[in-house]
């Protein structure tokens, strides 16, 4: 991420390094809680929120730079990346809340592995240039 792009991205930034930060904190918690065989607990899915609320703070940032006239450089996959993004924490919700296992857990686990590199996609299709 380096260069011109980089620096004028508005998805690449402390937001988005918080967002990666707190998805794989929660993502080592979630493992040690399903090789511990616990199920979801209330501190998961309360990390799920704040994620989920930086993911759409991140997002906010990326529409606000749009409606200013920026471009990613892959609009098409930018806006599927974007979806994702603020999919993923509550997906993770749903399906840890219907599996009160220790597969619970571990969905969060992965799910919370997925959305670093999901992260990192946005940010790369932010800035391609002319492919």
């Amino acid at each position: 991420m380096t260069g011109a792009a980089a620096a004028g991205s508005p998805v690449d930034g402390v937001l988005a390094t918080a967002s990666i930060v707190l998805s794989l904190v929660l993502a080592l918690w979630s493992l040690v809680a399903a090789v511990r065989s616990r199920p979801p607990d209330r501190w998961q899915l309360i990390g799920l929120v704040v994620l989920e609320l930086a993911l759409l703070a991140l997002a906010v940032v990326a529409l606000v730079a749009i409606g200013g006239g920026e471009r990613p450089g892959e609009p098409g996959a930018f806006f599927g990346y974007l979806v994702t993004l603020v999919c993923l924490p509550p997906l993770a919700a749903v399906l840890a809340r219907m599996e009160p296992t220790r597969w619970g857990s571990a969905i969060v686990c992965v799910v919370c592995l997925v959305t670093p590199v999901v992260v990192v996609r946005l940010q790369q299709t932010w800035e391609v240039l002319g492919g």
